[in-house]
């Protein structure tokens, strides 16, 4: 058997969990980027957008290596069609921090003062769900001993519920901030306004795949 049929074998949800701390440092360092750019540090904002490019190569690297060493006969606890999908779900997350880093390079934009304190409120509730989905993931191995029922499934079903609650948190926060920059039409210029719409359907997507990766853990656990 090779390390990581070993690994699998003994923790089939070890590597996904490693992959989604990846994914998590990698979503997490778009605190950082919004910091800068509230700075107008533009050469800070490329800077921090590097990271982040790097860190969604690791995660998409870590993606790689267990979509083609997962060996095809090997038992596991979880389909490995449920694991795979999975795993493309938190790449996802990744892949949406780093086009949001990079659409802030294309263009020097200022930050918008009428919209910052809902933006940064969205940002905030985007980041969460992205956590909560990370402690699903971390939460999964446990569930191994429990034959995904009991107490501690149900946990993780509501858990995946409560994801979707702060989707739709997001989704408010994100109406709210729409509104205002369609009411900002004379104040910015069309490219502005395009890239800034841009970033929020961006951000809205790690939210919804979050939401989506909790459903997928969930009819996981209900069909187990």
């Amino acid at each position: 058997m090779s390390i990581l049929e070993s690994l699998f074998a003994k923790s089939p949800f070890g590597l996904l969990q490693t992959h989604m701390d990846k994914v998590t440092r990698c979503a997490d360092k778009l605190n950082d980027l919004f910091e800068a750019h509230r700075q107008n540090d533009f050469d800070k904002v490329t800077e921090i957008a590097e990271e982040i490019s790097k860190l969604e190569h690791s995660a998409d690297m870590t993606k790689n290596d267990i979509r083609n060493n997962l060996p095809r006969g090997l038992l596991l606890a979880i389909n490995r069609v449920d694991l795979l999908t999975i795993l493309s779900m938190q790449d996802g997350i990744a892949d949406k921090a780093e086009d949001i880093a990079v659409l802030l390079t294309l263009k020097k934009v200022k930050p918008l003062k009428a919209i910052e304190k809902e933006f940064n409120a969205f940002l905030a509730k985007n980041l969460e769900a992205v956590h909560a989905s990370h402690q699903l993931i971390l939460g999964l191995q446990e569930l191994i001993k429990y034959s995904f029922t009991g107490t501690e499934a149900k946990k993780v079903i509501q858990e995946s519920y409560n994801i979707s609650v702060l989707e739709h948190e997001a989704d408010l926060l994100q109406h709210s901030i729409l509104k205002k920059l369609y009411n900002m039409e004379k104040e910015i210029d069309y490219t502005c306004f395009h890239l800034w719409m841009n970033v929020m359907q961006n951000m809205a997507s790690m939210s919804n795949i979050a939401e989506r990766l909790a459903h997928r853990v969930a009819m996981l656990i209900e069909n187990a």
